[in-house]
């Protein structure tokens, strides 16, 4: 992380990348964690963007989700970040092509961009009441529009179909600023014709939504969806019934699907016409329950196997989806986890592919958490019920609590769109917006919470979690 008076050097920026971002009083322009330890400030993850590192440039580009577009607000160094992405899209290092968190397969940097981008436009179309941050950061993200659109525009020919694709989802919210109306009718007919036909269902999503507020027919598109969903629908049911007739087309029909790439955190999910609204219930009947509470802790001086920590011996840590836990910001190496929490591992774990050894997890017995890893880089934390921090959300503890408590009062907290409330194969609760899932962990005759905080590709606990997790109960 940089000194936040500080800005890193934009050596590696395109020169009109660099001259807007040596224009830019970047000190003054925080993002949501600015000045967290371990998290990098704006500056560092733009010049990250184009670093020769894969890993760091994937990194930069996550983080430009995770710090600038934070649960769909914006923050003040939103949109300047925005005006030098934009300037970033014509440099050819934006040809590399990469593996990105938010979305599945392989795509260029650029598209990837793009896609930002469109997120973006997409955030500045709502409201301050909307959570989306303050008045003067959601008017500066709309001024940034028109500049925008200028440089995005001249991607929505590209040859790569990706970049092409992108580029039009970006434009066509872009189009939502009042002074860029006269432009619709020039990207209305291919939004229609190439956004309407991918296979991204967010694509799809924007070429409606954006057709019908211009104020054309999308009857058919309508219905096509609905067609494409119901005919997918009924081949997953057949596929899944080895009794059926039909079952091995079905499998076929399948498998002949082009990969659907949208991100997990797909447009459409708030008001105004979009499905679901922002911060809705999951269950719309029924007061919402009392906030759990922590366990009490064991005896003065008790010192068995099931000890509880009390409130007074346990650290007091905060969390930010997606972004990190405590002092932990997620992508850290182990290195950086030890200088954080000034411990070295107790214990760690490695597995190995061909003749790489490639760290799994390691505990930290002191703090009382796991730190599990993927390609090296922290991606999850599972905080120890019995003796590790107590991290609270709007100040209910989430750490060593009864687990049907918790989980009745968190389920009151999630919206209701389709996939925020997962469960395990081990029934345990999985919190897509809150990247947040809850296991349970004996203390003898009890069961407390045991929170695990994670990123997107690690909420299907099954697949993401090692045999050392799941044995820890």
């Amino acid at each position: 992380m940089s000194d936040a008076t500080t800005p890193a050097p934009p050596g590696p920026l395109p020169p009109a990348a660099r001259a807007e971002f040596a224009g830019t009083a970047w000190e003054e322009l925080p993002h949501v964690c600015t000045g967290r330890h371990g998290v990098a400030d704006t500056p560092d993850v733009l010049v990250g963007v184009l670093a020769a590192d894969p890993a760091r440039r994937a990194r930069a580009v996550e983080d430009l989700y995770r710090l600038l577009l934070h649960r769909e607000r914006v923050f003040p160094a939103t949109a300047p970040a925005a005006l030098v992405v934009a300037r970033i899209l014509e440099d050819p290092r934006t040809l590399a092509e990469g593996r990105w968190e938010r979305r599945a397969g392989r795509r260029p940097l650029r598209a990837e961009l793009l896609n930002w981008l469109a997120s973006f436009a997409d955030i500045a179309r709502l409201d301050v009441e909307d959570g989306v941050g303050t008045a003067r950061d959601l008017a500066a993200a709309r001024a940034a529009r028109p500049a925008l659109h200028d440089r995005v525009a001249d991607f929505c020919d590209a040859d790569d179909p990706l970049v092409r694709e992108a580029a039009l989802a970006a434009t066509a919210l872009l189009l939502a600023d009042p002074a860029l109306a006269p432009s619709v009718p020039r990207y209305a007919p291919a939004v229609r014709a190439v956004l309407a036909a991918s296979a991204d269902s967010s694509y799809r999503w924007i070429a409606r939504e954006r057709l019908a507020a211009w104020g054309e027919d999308v009857t058919g598109l309508v219905t096509a969806e609905e067609e494409r969903r119901a005919a997918l629908d009924r081949a997953r049911e057949l596929a899944d019934d080895p009794f059926a007739e039909g079952q091995g087309q079905a499998i076929r029909l399948l498998e002949e699907q082009p990969e659907d790439t949208a991100a997990p955190e797909r447009f459409g999910r708030r008001s105004g016409g979009r499905s679901g609204g922002r911060g809705a219930p999951a269950v719309p009947y029924g007061p919402t329950p009392e906030p759990p509470v922590a366990a009490p802790g064991s005896g003065e001086g008790y010192r068995g196997p099931w000890r509880i920590a009390r409130e007074e011996e346990r650290a007091e840590w905060t969390f930010t989806p997606y972004v990190g836990v405590g002092p932990l910001h997620f992508g850290m190496a182990l290195e950086e986890i030890t200088r954080a929490l000034g411990e070295g591992p107790a214990v760690s774990s490695s597995s190995h592919h061909g003749e790489d050894r490639r760290l799994v997890h390691a505990d930290f017995t002191e703090s009382g958490i796991r730190a599990l890893f993927r390609n090296g880089r922290l991606g999850c934390v599972a905080v120890d019920a019995l003796t590790g921090p107590q991290v609270r959300l709007d100040a209910t503890p989430l750490t060593g609590c009864a687990p049907s408590r918790l989980e009745d009062w968190l389920v009151h907290r999630t919206t209701p769109r389709p996939g925020s409330l997962t469960y395990s194969p081990a029934a345990d609760p999985v919190f897509a917006d809150l990247g947040l899932a809850i296991r349970s962990q004996r203390a003898g005759d009890v069961v407390l919470t045991r929170p695990l905080f994670l990123l997107h590709d690690w909420l299907d606990l099954w697949h993401a979690l090692p045999g050392e997790e799941w044995d820890h109960s």
